[in-house]
């Protein structure tokens, strides 16, 4: 059995953008397995936008990622050794392991997973903690009714392709925004979006109107700035915001927004919120979610890096939006 284990730190807080200086490649001693323990092979390592937030040392909803420490990340794996009645060799598991090759757990956090229809690497995704967060902000925040207009931002990602996919199911006119006509395409084509409005064409109102001559109904935000500021401008009346990210801003960039009057004109709802504040929502929506890519109803796409050393620039990456579905880090 390996005695060391490779992975990557935050050596440096960002001022602004993220760069290749803020992380650092180690490779450290594992610890003898004790009585109660398991000992996890990382198969991939998932990157999202909330970690751009846990490197800064501010209040947040989350603990600041301390300095000298394992970037913080879900995983999916292989129990490669066990000491723990509830865990065998060979078991695939969910966790929270960050940017590292190996894991070491008493099994708390950890969730085994049956890989006979799903593949390992879509709990990360679609059948995970973004399929659960588009989930809870449709259902528990939009509560989407047939007939009404619901709009995604950042519609190809892995959070908002399966809001409009849900969406769509509940009977809804679904429009996305990408940004870029490839991405736009595969929101209506691949997704099944009624329509996408790519806000790097420069005519971002204009098409947003055209997209929904009813107006709007519910907004899942991922975005913030310019997208929502356009949003709010359609809104109908007790129209729902369901706020889930602002990788507008995520750089610490400003990130004004004109037309807040709609919220008091339109008797707007918009609610923040954190999907593991949802524990009970948890077991229905991974259940649904997980039938839904085992029969096919439900579409998914993937950017896969090769090797944990490709995590820093894949994470610069996605944070510029060139990623295309779910970021993922296949750790060889």
């Amino acid at each position: 059995m390996t005695t060391t284990n490779r992975r990557i730190v935050l050596a440096s807080r960002p001022d602004g953008q993220v760069t290749p200086a803020q992380f650092r490649l180690e490779d450290v001693a594992l610890p003898a397995l004790a009585d109660g323990q398991v000992l996890v092979r990382n198969r991939f390592l998932s990157l999202d936008p909330y970690m751009r937030g846990a490197m800064n040392d501010r209040k947040s909803y989350r603990q600041p990622q301390a300095l000298g420490e394992t970037m913080v990340g879900g995983t999916v794996g292989e129990v490669v050794e066990s000491r723990h009645p509830g865990f065998t060799v060979g078991d695939v598991v969910v966790g929270g392991f960050g940017w590292q090759h190996y894991g070491l757990s008493n099994g708390a956090g950890l969730r085994k997973v049956d890989t006979s229809r799903v593949p390992m690497q879509a709990y990360l995704g679609v059948a995970g903690m973004p399929g659960v967060t588009a989930w809870v902000g449709l259902n528990r925040i939009i509560s989407p009714k047939a007939g009404e207009t619901v709009v995604v931002s950042a519609a190809s990602g892995a959070v908002g392709s399966v809001v409009g996919q849900l969406a769509k199911s509940a009977g809804c006119r679904v429009v996305g925004v990408a940004g870029g006509s490839a991405k736009c395409s595969a929101v209506i084509n691949g997704f099944g979006f009624d329509a996408c409005v790519d806000y790097k064409a420069g005519r971002l109102v204009e098409d947003l109107a055209a997209a929904t001559p009813n107006g709007i109904d519910g907004y899942f935000e991922n975005v913030a700035g310019a997208v929502l500021d356009a949003v709010l401008d359609r809104m109908n009346a007790f129209g729902r915001i369901a706020v889930c990210g602002m990788i507008a801003g995520y750089n610490d960039e400003p990130i004004p927004v004109y037309n807040i009057r709609s919220i008091l004109t339109n008797r707007l709802k918009i609610q923040g919120f954190i999907v593991s504040e949802f524990a009970d929502a948890w077991p229905p929506a991974l259940a649904e979610l997980a039938q839904r890519v085992g029969d096919g109803s439900l579409k998914y796409r993937e950017t896969v890096s090769r090797g944990l050393e490709s995590a820093p620039s894949a994470f610069i990456g996605l944070l510029r939006g060139d990623n295309f579905g779910k970021q993922l880090v296949e750790l060889v």
